[in-house]
């Protein structure tokens, strides 16, 4: 048994706490595959690869179209029958490649182990908002930040659809497309540490484009496409509440309709309270945490609502 690790980057910092984490390599055969999917390559990628696992790490080229197709890439180059995938910013624990081993060691019918994520938390206060999203990868099903998979069958089912453009459900999506196909999926026990990157104020607003993934997921699979798919429900449709709250009130307004924009603008805002106080309840809440919370509380009903129906209309 020999297992391929594909390692898709964008040359940040992280990659070399990753390699250096890998090293040395004994007893299982492995090779490690980095996957360059860096937008605009001025030259080769400069990975610091340690002594011991240069003889096993070669640099496939990407195509900077996101980490679906840089997936691809990297399993279809990959020279033996596990390929394990690892994101470049998480940090395998001590001992991975052995309990990566033994995890592999499962029935033929058995096509996918993933690893356990643990996010660090800061211990001297509460996490922030985005510090919270990120902890979420821990309870996450088949998330790729540490996910194994047999080459054959990702193979017959085509891989990552690399339609989805982000990190973001497109792991999802393949262990769905796997398990509907006969194979069965097990959690290891092998671990690895995904710290909390550094993000600026607007990081929430960004998200909001997965709405336009989920929106493929829900024309593919259709209205059970959470459960069939293990993802836990979202506030789609409470964002959607707010949003057209909003956009009442204001056409209500305009036609001097006020008792019409009175109701709306009251529900308006209750939603976008309710919203707000979900999120700064369990958080930090610094005065620079609550401001963020409170402006973004704001934005982001509506531009989820938007990513939904471009996605909905557009692919």
């Amino acid at each position: 048994m020999g297992v391929s690790i594909v390692v898709p980057t964008v040359g940040r910092d992280s990659l070399a706490r990753l390699l250096a984490a890998l090293a040395p390599v004994d007893g299982l055969p492995v090779e490690v595959v980095l996957v360059d999917d860096r937008p605009a390559p001025a030259g080769p990628l400069d990975a610091p690869v340690p002594a011991a696992l240069a003889p096993v790490t070669r640099v496939v080229p990407g195509r900077a179209a996101g980490p679906a197709a840089a997936r691809n890439a990297g399993w279809r180059a990959a020279a033996y029958p596990w390929v394990a995938f690892l994101d470049d910013d998480v940090v395998p624990a001590p001992g991975w490649l052995a309990a990566l081993a033994a995890d592999l060691d499962v029935p033929a019918d058995v096509v996918g182990v993933q690893g356990r994520v643990a996010v660090p938390l800061p211990a001297h206060r509460a996490p922030t908002d985005w510090e919270r999203v990120t902890a979420g990868l821990a309870s996450g099903r088949w998330i790729t930040a540490d996910m194994a998979y047999r080459r054959d069958a990702l193979a017959a089912v085509g891989g990552f659809d690399e339609r989805f453009p982000r990190a973001f459900r497109e792991d999802a999506d393949l262990a769905y497309r796997l398990r509907r196909a006969g194979g069965r999926l097990r959690v290891g026990r092998r671990r690895v540490a995904h710290p909390v990157r550094p993000e600026n104020a607007w990081v929430s607003l960004r998200m909001q484009r997965g709405n336009a993934d989920d929106a493929l997921l829900r024309r593919r699979y259709g209205r059970h496409w959470r459960r069939l798919l293990e993802i836990p429900p979202g506030r789609r449709g409470r964002h959607a509440v707010v949003t057209a709250a909003a956009v009442t009130a204001l056409a209500a307004s305009l036609a001097r309709r006020r008792a019409v924009a009175a109701v709306a603008g009251a529900t308006w805002l209750a939603g976008t309270a309710e919203f707000a106080a979900a999120r700064i309840r369990p958080g930090s809440r610094t005065p620079a945490e609550i401001g963020r919370m409170a402006v973004t509380s704001v934005l982001i009903p509506p531009v989820a609502v938007a990513y939904w129906l471009r996605g909905w209309l557009t692919r």
